[in-house]
């Protein structure tokens, strides 16, 4: 692999490892939040602070976008 392909296989991982880190942050972060409003929150609501869940679902969106950017350079790489 030249020099050129290997920056933009980094670059295609960082930055589907940052569009995770967002949108699994947000989504957990409007989870708790819409979790905190119900009636009858339910016992995990009330034990995990909206925090732990939000850094929870940044993490899992890392690992996600990772295994995504990885995915298509490989699909790239089979298909180049």
């Amino acid at each position: 692999m030249g020099r050129k392909k290997n920056r933009s296989v980094l670059t295609l991982i960082l930055a589907c490892s940052a569009a995770g880190v967002v949108l699994g942050g947000t989504a957990s972060w409007a989870d708790s939040n819409s979790c905190l409003q119900e009636a009858a929150p339910s016992a995990q609501c009330l034990t995990k602070s909206p925090l732990t869940r939000t850094i929870e679902g940044m993490s899992v969106g890392l690992v996600a976008g990772v295994g995504a950017a990885l995915g298509a350079a490989w699909q790239a790489k089979r298909a180049g």
